[in-house]
């Protein structure tokens, strides 16, 4: 099954579609990396992790994203997956989100990805 790409874009004159894969990367990273209020009709929605780079990288840093992903996603995610694995990694200037899921209507296993530099 196809859907529609995010952020929304034409190609040859259509739509863009991505995958399964694709699609889910694109729903955890809406979820993720939208602040609470930045959506008029859904103010509670999303996570908000780009208002967490102006704190400084440390390991309670790397402690509090984790909390805060595996609560966003379970919210916001958790009829269409679980979260099987969650790994979050402060280093240097750089904040590392490692996540396996399990996709509940098809089985399918994936995992994904997301890196972010902190100031």
């Amino acid at each position: 099954m196809n859907w529609l790409s995010h952020p929304y874009r034409a190609e040859l004159g259509r739509s863009a579609m991505s995958d399964e894969e694709r699609h889910v990367r694109d729903m955890l990273e809406l979820v993720l990396f939208t602040a609470p209020g930045e959506r008029v009709h859904r103010p509670d929605f999303g996570c908000g992790l780009n208002q967490l780079v102006f704190l400084g990288n440390s390991p309670e840093l790397a402690l509090t994203v984790e909390m805060t992903v595996r609560a966003a996603v379970q919210r916001w995610l958790g009829d269409v997956l679980s979260v099987e694995a969650l790994a979050v990694a402060a280093e240097d200037a750089v904040l590392r989100i490692d996540l396996d899921y399990h996709l509940r209507a098809s089985g399918v296993v994936g995992s994904t990805s997301f890196t972010r530099s902190i100031s």
